[in-house]
């Protein structure tokens, strides 16, 4: 039996309504998936592509404020206890309460971990002491744009985990999972860390081309899509959701 594939599941907070994204998330956890990523909706994103972003649009004409996405991702905690939670959003949300005061309220409400694609590793306002001050970690996101000196100053930089973003752009489309993509992860990982690589994440076929080089498979997108397809039946939705999980973790065979 091949070993089941680790699989960090994306999910935008209150999307289409909280009922449904709780649905989708017991889709997703039935399906496998080890670690749930949970978007707080922003208004002006820079790596979400057209799924993402229109699915936090919709979210955030409904008046949603940070206060209603920890309140999901509490009950989604509550629920699912096993399963790790990482909070994804941008700076400016975790910056205006105040960092610390953030980082509180998200520990409380069940996060394991922050991902702020736009607070850069080593100037991140301090993110990262205020993650291990309640038992977070802040997890980084590196780029194939970046420069290999900065690659190899963030490998060096002893966080637990890095998130490798696998291709420059936003997600949603589809990365070819190359020789060049492979030795990118390598060199993050030659410091310790372990790597989380996604973007553009959709079939089980690159997952298990990716899975072998990373601590977990990322898939975002191509869930937020089959949400959005399938928003009008619940049961739709799970059963969707569920078997794309299944196929993602290798569980489907």
């Amino acid at each position: 039996m091949e070993q089941k594939i680790n699989l960090m599941s994306h999910l935008v907070a209150g999307y289409p309504t909280d009922e449904l994204a709780f649905t989708a998330a017991k889709a997703l956890v039935d399906g496998g998936a080890a670690i749930l990523e949970i978007q707080l909706p922003f208004s002006d994103p820079s790596a979400d592509g057209p799924a993402i972003q229109g699915a936090c649009n919709e979210v955030l004409k409904r008046g949603y404020r940070t206060k209603d996405g920890l309140a999901f991702i509490k009950r989604i905690h509550e629920a699912f206890p096993q399963v790790s939670i990482y909070l994804m959003s941008y700076g400016s949300l975790v910056y205006t309460p105040g960092i610390k005061n953030f980082c509180s309220r998200a520990a409380s409400s069940g996060v394991n971990g922050m991902i702020i694609p736009d607070l850069p590793f080593d100037y991140d306002e301090g993110l990262t002491a205020a993650c291990k001050e309640n038992g977070m970690v802040n997890i980084p996101v590196a780029a194939p744009s970046m420069s290999p000196q900065r690659l190899e100053k963030l490998a060096g930089a002893g966080f637990p985990y890095v998130y490798a973003a696998l291709r420059t752009g936003i997600t949603g489309t589809d990365t070819r999972i190359s020789e060049e993509t492979i030795s990118f992860i390598e060199k993050l990982r030659k410091g310790g860390s372990r790597i989380y690589g996604g973007f553009g994440i959709s079939s089980g076929k690159q997952s298990a081309a990716l899975s072998g080089h990373v601590e977990a498979v990322v898939a975002g997108s191509v869930f937020v899509r089959l949400i959005t397809e399938n928003a009008s039946s619940e049961e739709a939705l799970y059963q969707a959701v569920k078997n794309k999980a299944l196929e993602l973790t290798g569980c489907n065979k």
